[in-house]
């Protein structure tokens, strides 16, 4: 390793920095875009679901709509709901009420019991803001997209994270970190975490570039974590 290298060690382009929802763009199909999916949203007339297994991509995509909702006159509230979270938080109303929302963005809905789904929807209805929810499962609103990771896209994914002309992983390493992941592309990404790290003991070719990341300009949101029943 040279002296240089020593001093500026290249960064892993698989660090959760540059994989966090919001860090790199969700990759639409052609054609299709964040401003498109907003106006079928509109369609829907502001209520609809996202559906995706595990690390399919549903809060990347969540990261891309809520700036186009800002452009269009919907200012988004999002809620992100972790593993064990049953509730809103407490404070959701006065926040959204604060921000002048115009719709609410759940991402983790399936985490709601019934009882505080029932309230969420009886309370965006009497303020007569839009919800957006993202789900493993169909929750029984209309459906705005249903997300279905394939290898292609993980391709296409890692290519985005890699330096330009470096080829550091192989497409082969990508096709079984997919496949051992099951498809699952947030475990993909960490396992190539690993991969990437063990590049110097013979899995991948030695880098010399530092990995140049395309970011997206976070959203005008809020987002918060249950704190507690209702």
């Amino acid at each position: 390793m040279t002296k240089q290298c020593e001093m500026y060690p290249v960064p892993n382009p698989f660090s959760t920095r540059y994989i966090r929802p919001g860090a790199i763009g969700y990759l639409f199909e052609p054609g299709d875009s964040a401003e498109k999916v907003v106006r079928r949203l509109a369609d829907f007339g502001r209520k609809a679901q996202i559906i995706g297994p595990h690390g399919s991509g549903k809060s990347t995509l969540v990261a891309e709509l809520l700036a186009a909702l800002g452009h269009a006159g919907k200012r988004p509230l999002l809620v992100a709901l972790h593993d064990g979270e049953r509730s809103m938080p407490r404070d959701w109303v006065s926040q959204a009420r604060a921000l002048s929302a115009g719709i609410v963005v759940v991402d983790g809905y399936e985490q709601l019991s019934y009882l505080s789904r029932w309230r969420l929807n009886a309370r965006c209805r009497r303020h007569g803001w839009g919800l957006l929810v993202t789900s493993h499962k169909d929750v029984g609103l209309p459906t705005l997209s249903t997300l279905a990771p394939d290898l292609p896209t993980a391709q296409q994914v890692v290519e985005r994270l890699l330096s330009s002309g470096i080829d550091t992983i192989s497409r082969e390493t990508v096709a079984e970190c997919f496949a051992s992941t099951d498809g699952n592309m947030r475990e993909m990404l960490f396992t190539l975490y690993d991969r990437y790290e063990g590049r110097g003991s013979g899995q991948t070719s030695s880098v010399t570039m530092v990995a140049s990341v395309p970011l997206v300009a976070p959203a005008t949101s809020v987002t918060h974590r249950s704190t507690g029943g209702r």
